[in-house]
């Protein structure tokens, strides 16, 4: 599989420490459009050697904000780095940093082969890597066809073929997977986590909720524009409580006052987010409220991503896995 040479290849790479690592830093950035505050004070940062997961609703400022990133739009206030360098002022660009934005920037007349032979004219790269590039995607039986016919899915890896044509540290792709059958899908996943593997950085929007818990190291998770959780998703996973009671109602009101995100999960049971295991025990018990089960739960993405986005309000406390106490396992994320 190509996948599987590309890991092969990428990890004796760092083994020599060939490989540069580079950190991506989203600092205070704001953008308006008009009156309309798109990103607001997002602050976050993508680690190298990890697959990272960025996430939100249609509208939640996740490609504006990977503009931003790119210089392809310009924030109002704060910075985005790569490597402590703002995109254009970094030396070799497409060797560094490997982009996927739009499924079809390509000129339909042209063959797959062709347009990846014009952008490696336009950054130095010389032929062989090209025909290296469409192997490694599995295009190399249609790289002389014309880009017009190819399905959504083969745009998809020729664009994927493009970024990688530099052989970058970085990758940030825009919904790589749109368009890909499940064989696809599994091989790009192989191919970016292969690529975190060898030391380099990562970044994936995507809805495809499924398959971001099976590809990402991290998620970030924005909604109007604001960041809403962050951090390792096999921790966040865990962050929450299983509580099932006689008297769901009344410990619902005790906890949202609390502070804590609750969802009715069935009949009695409830989930809760933002409390302790303890505290959630220690409040019931004050007010008289019997415990059937008191237990640590863990969450599907899906069952999480709806808890972080569906009632958010813009000014809401972000969730961070990092603030969780060293010494406490069983505490939650902050919601």
């Amino acid at each position: 599989m190509a996948g599987t040479l590309e890991g092969k290849v990428d990890r004796a790479r760092a083994e020599k420490g060939d490989i540069r690592m580079y950190t991506l830093e989203i600092e205070h950035v704001t953008k308006r459009y008009g009156h309309e505050v798109v990103v607001d004070d997002l602050c976050f940062s993508v680690q190298p050697g990890r697959v990272t997961g960025f996430l939100g609703p249609n509208g939640a400022g996740k490609s504006t904000t990977m503009k931003i990133l790119l210089d392809l739009a310009s924030a109002d206030a704060g910075r985005a780095t790569i490597g402590g360098t703002r995109y254009r002022e970094l030396h070799e660009p497409a060797r560094t940093l490997g982009v996927v934005l739009e499924p079809n920037a390509f000129h339909p007349g042209r063959s797959g082969r062709n347009h990846l032979r014009i952008l490696g004219d336009c950054i130095g790269i010389a032929p062989p890597r090209v025909a290296e590039s469409l192997d490694m995607v599995g295009l190399a039986d249609a790289a002389d066809r014309h880009v017009g016919a190819y399905s959504l899915g083969m745009r998809q890896r020729l664009g994927i073929a493009a970024a990688l044509l530099g052989d970058p540290p970085v990758l940030v792709l825009d919904e790589p997977g749109n368009g890909l059958d499940p064989q696809g899908i599994r091989w790009l996943r192989d191919l970016l986590r292969a690529r975190a593997a060898a030391g380099g950085t990562v970044f994936v929007s995507s809805h495809l909720l499924s398959e971001v818990e099976h590809l990402a190291d991290e998620v970030v998770v924005i909604n109007h524009g604001r960041l809403v959780a962050t951090g390792a998703l096999s921790t966040l996973r865990k962050a929450g409580v299983s509580v099932h009671t006689p008297a769901p109602v009344p410990l619902t009101r005790i906890l949202v006052d609390a502070g804590a995100t609750v969802r009715a999960a069935s009949e009695g049971r409830l989930v809760v987010r933002g409390l302790p295991i303890t505290e959630i025990g220690d409040r019931a018990c004050a007010a008289g409220i019997a415990l059937h089960e008191l237990a640590p739960e863990a969450g599907s993405l899906e069952e999480l991503f709806l808890d972080w986005t569906e009632d958010d309000k813009p000014g809401d406390a972000p969730a961070n896995v990092q603030d969780l106490p060293k010494e406490s396992p069983r505490e939650v994320v902050p919601l």
